[in-house]
């Protein structure tokens, strides 16, 4: 199997570190890619969000499978275009992802799937969102309508600052506070059938004690010793089944990756908010540990397949991301640092480090180009020495300015030692 991975994250780095491993893979391309998947992969200077180029450079390729990382080009329809040259492509078409998109699509299509969520108003103007705040009191949940990279979700209990980010946003939702731990779940999805991956948990916001802005994750581990054994059959039947069976009667079947993100509240699991990708960090914590062949997979999905296929397997080892990023970051990334220590991290045998905003000088040299710059994922045979191996990895990495939060899996693996 020839495959084509279109995206420059830490997800897509992830991906195709995981399908270099897939035996049946036998080779693997990525476009634009990026200094760190250039070691494993062949890369191809590529718009990510060019749907045509995409499509053709696949065709060129002979490409069996071609994977569309991020939601942007998911948005713009390189799925949709790359499908229309009958390629194989593991992402749903552009109508599917907006479920991702719209905040308000996708409480539409909650609703109508009896799906538990948040109580939730949209608001487009001034009075509306002064009434809805009114209605939910703090803390105040304002959410971009749109695309946001992670950032647009705003939970505060300063009023001034609430109204303030819906004001900036334009269309929001804002919603009821959920109460308990959130974790993620994902669904690998071919329009009909879904097979769930194991939970995952990131950490949203940029500093420890969950203090600071919202990102797009700092950090994340996989497995969650916290959760009940039968979570993730209950979220599959009452979340992804029921979502995958309402866009498919709205004529937009969902082919690719369901993520679910998802409150434990005290009236029983809630979900928060619906990607239509693989969630960055915790895809990296997660293609660590899956034992099923990933290019095979991809692959059923992509050409409707998936009851073939068996419920995934996972290694026993548990896996921890940590990830860098810029100064200034997420508010005003400052870019252009030198990046030192990469090799060194590596050289320990026990991480995987995951480029994300890097690129090379003139002179050849790692430097910052984005917010997330890197993320460093170690496994272990617990929580406890994935953690080790993971910060043991970031401890060798160095740039200008670098934040990392301390606590990633912190309070898990306190509580297991």
């Amino acid at each position: 199997m020839r495959a084509l991975v279109i995206g420059s994250g830490g997800r897509e780095h992830a991906v195709v570190e995981a399908l270099r491993r897939d035996p049946d893979v036998m080779d693997v391309h990525a476009a634009p890619g990026n200094p760190g998947m250039g070691s494993i992969a062949e890369l191809h200077p590529l718009a990510a969000t060019d749907g045509a180029a995409a499509a053709e450079l696949a065709r060129q390729l002979s490409a069996d499978l071609v994977v569309v990382g991020p939601e942007l080009p998911l948005m713009t329809g390189v799925a949709d275009a790359v499908r229309n040259r009958g390629i194989p492509c593991f992402g749903p078409s552009a109508e599917a992802a907006v479920i991702e998109g719209s905040k308000a699509f996708a409480k539409d299509v909650m609703r109508a799937a009896g799906i538990p969520t948040a109580t939730a108003v949209v608001c487009e103007r001034a009075a509306d969102v002064q009434a809805a705040l009114d209605q939910f009191g703090p803390p105040y949940v304002v959410k971009d309508d749109g695309l946001a990279a992670g950032k647009g979700v705003l939970v505060t209990s300063d009023r001034v600052a609430a109204v303030a980010h819906a004001a900036a946003c334009g269309k929001v939702v804002i919603e009821e506070y959920l109460d308990g731990p959130e974790l993620s779940l994902f669904g690998i999805c071919d329009g009909e059938i879904v097979l769930p991956m194991q939970p995952a948990q990131d950490f949203k916001r940029l500093r420890d004690r969950d203090e600071g802005p919202n990102t797009g994750g700092m950090g994340a581990y996989t497995p969650l010793p916290w959760v009940s054994s039968d979570l993730r059959d209950e979220v599959t039947a009452r979340v992804l089944r029921p979502a995958a069976v309402e866009l498919a009667k709205r004529g937009m079947p969902f082919s690719g990756l369901l993520y679910a993100g998802l409150a434990l509240t005290s009236s029983g699991v809630k979900v928060v908010e619906f990607n239509a990708r693989f969630g960055d960090p915790e895809t990296q914590a997660l293609l660590a540990v899956l034992d099923t062949p990933l290019g095979g997979l991809l692959h059923a999905a992509a050409t409707g397949g998936l009851s073939g296929v068996p419920a995934l397997l996972w290694s026993s080892d548990a896996a921890v991301t940590v990830v860098a990023a810029a100064a200034g970051y997420p508010e005003a990334p400052m870019t252009g640092a030198l990046i030192s220590g990469v090799e060194a991290a590596e050289a320990l045998g026990v991480v995987s480090v995951h480029h994300a905003g890097t690129t090379l000088t003139s002179g050849g040299q790692l430097c910052v180009a984005g917010g997330r710059v890197l993320a460093v994922t170690a496994k272990g045979s617990d929580l406890q020495e994935a953690r080790r191996g993971a910060y043991n990895g970031i401890e060798q990495i160095f740039f200008e300015g670098m934040q990392v939060r301390r606590d990633i899996a912190l309070r898990t693996t306190a509580v297991q030692s």
